[in-house]
């Protein structure tokens, strides 16, 4: 398989004369002034403002103007005008092909179940871990309502369900993993990856789901304080395997999910959506440096690069559509 380097060359050289692909990158960019716009997903929110500060930092005509608010805001905004693009962290729905929805591909990055870093239970739990159909115990039927259930035990202590509040991809994304929809998903329902995050911090028995950036720390990439990531079983043999315990620091879970090792949901695509193939050309060039340039910062931010041919796919789209 090419490199991503080469890749990038490879995609520059094939592209016609004159088109903005074949742009040298020394070229002058005095014309390169606006502000381009983004709304939407929490997860890709933390990537996005590092693509807004580099793109900045080369082209100081340009400001990105990024906020975040759940992907099904973002999805709304690009698609009502209010923003450029929309940072959505799911499928795109066919009604929203319908409305003219026009995406790439830019990362992944998965959604990981979390527990209270002091819960009384957690040794145990996470040597067991949780298959996939006591989460739906969990979150879907309320079958599992007590910790002590987790280890078939009679229990005293109730388990705190937490979920998202507001319309966005982690939710849809955990929801599709367990067979459901998000509006299946019991029980207490906190905006946004921040207030859930500290909702499930705050409560020694709560248990909830974040996307992977709200869990592991920028820097030391361990798991942020107060919070502790709850193992997914997968096999379903009541105990993590050495080959499912990857969960101890951001780089494990990073490998696991580009190996496929992470199951898909909860692991999933991010895109960056439009009405319609962009027609202003400050957007246009900007997601060309995000599919190029802009993908060396995808590691060190904590996402995981989306697969070679399919970035290929990403850069023809903007290309010929």
């Amino acid at each position: 398989m090419l490199t991503r380097a080469i890749l990038f060359v490879s995609i520059l050289c094939l592209s016609v004369p004159g088109s903005p692909l074949a742009r040298s990158s020394s070229e002058k960019t005095d014309d390169y002034k606006g502000t381009i716009t983004l709304s939407g997903a929490w997860a890709l929110y933390p990537l996005a403002i590092r693509w807004g500060e580099e793109y900045h930092r080369i082209h100081p005509g340009v400001t990105v103007d990024i906020s975040a608010g759940g992907a099904g805001k973002g999805m709304a905004d690009c698609l009502s005008g209010v923003v450029h693009l929309g940072m959505v962290s799911r499928q795109i729905y066919p009604e929203e092909r319908a409305r003219g929805a026009w995406w790439v591909s830019v990362a992944r990055d998965a959604v990981v179940p979390t527990i209270n870093a002091d819960n009384p239970f957690k040794e145990v739990v996470l040597k067991s871990g949780v298959s996939r159909d006591l989460f739906r115990g969990i979150w879907i039927t309320g079958e599992i309502s007590d910790w002590g259930q987790l280890m078939h035990e009679r229990g005293k202590h109730a388990i705190h369900v937490y979920t998202r509040s507001d319309a966005c991809g982690a939710a849809k994304t955990w929801a599709g993993f367990l067979g459901a929809q998000q509006e299946d998903l019991l029980d207490v329902g906190v905006y946004g990856d921040p207030g859930l995050a500290e909702a499930v911090r705050n409560d020694i028995f709560g248990i909830g789901y974040n996307n992977i950036n709200f869990v592991y720390d920028t820097k030391s990439r361990a798991q942020l304080p107060g919070i502790c990531v709850l193992p997914i079983d997968i096999n379903g043999n009541g105990t993590i395997d050495n080959e499912e315990n990857f969960y101890s620091n951001r780089d494990d879970i990073v490998r696991a999910i580009a190996a496929d090792i992470y199951p898909s949901p909860p692991a999933r695509d991010l895109h960056l959506v439009s009405r319609g193939r962009p027609q202003n050309t400050l957007v246009t060039r900007f997601l060309e440096w995000v599919l190029t340039e802009g993908q060396k910062f995808i590691h060190e931010s904590g996402y995981i690069s989306i697969p070679d041919e399919q970035l290929i796919l990403q850069m023809n789209k903007l290309e010929t559509e």
